[in-house]
């Protein structure tokens, strides 16, 4: 795991070779264990290294292919290099260096070019010089676990880990809002790529390379997971061979990730998803497995009960830290550091917070990422599954049960209402997804005139996948898409790396991957249970009475923290009026939706807290 940035140009004149130094320092957190950087004529590219793969100076980066041709710097993990780098070998003759991923991966694309990506089982982004072909190569991985931002004009093209670096790189590079961007964040909480805060930045997207040269930039998508169909004959399969084929699936993908140098553990929240991944890691282990949680003080946010449940039945060296939520607090100035754009999951927190006791012990750390989307693990799914039939009916007799439920006193009944009233599934479920829901107002009109809503964009991409699909499976899709890279992924990410910790994610390996995709809805949403298989794998190695709980995940108080702890910060940005009016926001609405919110009347957490980091994000970005 580390942190890369680039440049590349094709005008008159060298690189800032002390501009490139201090782009790459920027991402000391992503590398502590070593630097490197490389230089030649118009082109620069530099790296920070976590030493996880061939701990020695084998593996030191930008590393330059044996003829000189290829120069690459490379973030992430390839799990199967060992296989990749045998069938090298298979092929012909190949001197090797050292032990590293980095080499394998840099000998696959000298081999086989674009198609080494149809190779990789891994998460990375990476970037090849091409020397002789005055040509940059760059891609990112399927699912979107490693991060890749750029910039390109006619003549430069700059990229880095995270946006900040390319600043840094290009200091004259402006900062203008992206409004479709914004709208965006506003309305879902964060940026689906390529799209970032900024009109000048880019990120790439799950599952593309790019090519860049004297002829411009040429963009391509590598996989694509949206026009798979699942097997219907999988529906009439016996559940024990679904079950065996699953449990195989993901116990490859685990042994595969916990290939390392370096100590390597996991998180454990008690929940589906990360047991079984640790479960899987105990069957494979001859030495045991760390496993790392935190509690709280406070019943309603602790997790750590169930974690040791799990911890016991499964005898890990379990390691846990007791705190208040007040004490995230703390992370919060860390929080606003290593986020270099507006990221509303406050989730991140406790994210930070286990990341942060995990790297006093191990520098790589398993996670249950991916579960839910893949295998049907959110509540709304069972919510769709259910309306469904409600809208292959015309809206007009849609508007019984939504009136009625409209009058009703619970809030969650009224936002049941304003679902039925949208035209199909797809707007039913971005409704569901966003985290504005019925506080639009606080948009001004001089964004949404000018911009398309997330309903709009999830209907683009939905028109891309097979026309069978049910409700919940598009919803599934979507989530793999665009909640999974953009957020999820992305707070992971953010909030490891943040302390050194590599995090990987064996419920996202192609092949765990490609099953899902297969697998019919009745396997993964079946009544109102979720997750039906996956859930069903689990109690293999763990019992029913250990595992089955309402399901909880990461959270933080932000609601209260809104009403007490953060009250004084939280009213200074809303009464930027200047800065609110400069990101298309209605001051007078915010102030009214935040004062209901103080008295109760209605819980705007959400959507508070993503306008709250947005000015706070602004005015330390642009007020300079």
């Amino acid at each position: 795991m580390c942190g890369i940035v680039g440049m590349v140009s094709f005008r008159s004149g060298g690189i800032n070779v002390e501009r490139l130094t201090k782009a790459r320092d920027l991402l000391s957190e992503r590398g502590p264990d070593d630097v490197g950087i490389w230089t030649e004529g118009q082109t620069g590219l530099a790296h920070r290294r976590l030493s996880v793969i061939d701990v020695t100076a084998e593996g030191h980066q930008p590393m330059a292919s044996h003829s000189g041709r290829f120069v690459i710097v490379y973030n992430g993990e390839i799990y199967n290099f060992q296989e990749i780098r045998a069938a090298l070998e298979a092929e012909s003759v190949v001197s090797w260096t050292g032990g590293s991923d980095t080499e394998v991966l840099l000998e696959a694309y000298k081999r086989w070019g674009v198609e080494c990506l149809n190779h990789l089982r891994g998460m990375f982004s990476f970037a090849v010089w091409d020397r002789q072909e005055k040509s940059l190569f760059a891609a990112r991985d399927r699912m979107g676990e490693k991060p890749f931002y750029y910039h390109y004009d006619d003549c430069v093209f700059a990229f880095a880990s995270r946006s900040r670096a390319i600043y840094e790189l290009l200091p004259g590079l402006s900062r203008d809002i992206n409004m479709q961007g914004l709208r965006y964040y506003i309305e879902i909480g964060y940026f689906p790529a390529p799209l970032t805060i900024y009109n000048e930045i880019r990120k790439l997207q799950q599952a593309h390379y790019l090519i860049v040269n004297n002829d411009g930039i040429t963009i391509k998508r590598y996989y694509d997971l949206r026009q798979t169909v699942p097997d219907k004959k999988l529906e009439r399969a016996k559940e024990g061979d679904l079950l065996d084929e699953l449990d195989e699936t993901l116990l490859r993908a685990v042994k595969l990730q916990m290939i390392s140098d370096v100590p390597l553990g996991a998180f454990l929240s008690g929940g589906i998803d990360s047991s079984l991944v640790v479960a899987l890691m105990r069957k494979l282990s001859t030495s045991g497995v760390k496993t790392f949680t935190i509690g709280f003080k406070e019943a309603q946010y602790d997790e750590s009960a169930h974690a040791l449940r799990v911890s016991r039945h499964l005898e890990t060296d379990h390691h846990q830290h007791t705190m208040s939520v007040d004490d995230l607090l703390t992370l919060i100035p860390r929080f606003r550091e290593v986020f270099d754009k507006p990221f509303f999951d406050y989730s991140a927190l406790p994210s930070m917070a286990v990341s942060e006791l995990a790297r006093g012990f191990v520098t790589v750390a398993l996670t249950g990422d991916g579960g839910d989307e893949l295998f049907g693990g959110y509540h709304y799914y069972v919510l769709l599954k259910r309306l469904d039939a409600l809208f292959k009916i015309p809206s007009a007799f849609r508007k019984i049960p939504s009136t009625a439920l409209s009058f009703l006193p619970s809030h969650k009944l009224k936002l049941l209402s304003q679902m039925l009233t949208k035209s199909d599934p797809v707007s039913a479920f971005a409704f569901t997804r966003s985290i504005i829901k019925d506080f639009s107002a606080i948009m001004l009109n001089d964004l949404t005139s000018h911009t398309e809503g997330i309903a709009e964009g999830f209907l683009t991409a939905a028109r891309e996948f097979p026309k069978s699909l049910s409700a919940t499976e598009m919803a599934m899709r979507l989530d793999t898409l665009f909640t999974l890279p953009d957020d999820y992924l992305q707070k992971v990410d953010v909030s490891s790396m943040a302390y050194s910790l590599e995090a990987r994610a064996p419920l996202l390996d192609p092949g765990v991957v490609s099953f899902a995709m297969r697998l019919p809805e009745t396997w993964k949403v079946r009544g109102l249970t979720n997750k039906y298989l996956l859930r069903k794998l689990a109690y293999r190695y763990i019992p029913r009475e250990i595992l089955d709980r309402p399901k909880q995940g990461f959270s933080a108080p932000v609601a209260i923290w809104l009403r007490g702890g953060l009250k004084e910060w939280a009213m200074e940005r809303f009464n930027d009026k200047e800065s609110l009016r400069a990101l298309y926001l209605n001051h007078t609405e915010i102030i009214k939706l935040y004062d209901s919110h103080l008295s109760g009347s209605r819980n705007a957490a959400s959507i508070l807290w993503a306008v709250a980091v947005l000015v706070d994000f602004y005015r330390r970005d642009h007020l300079r």
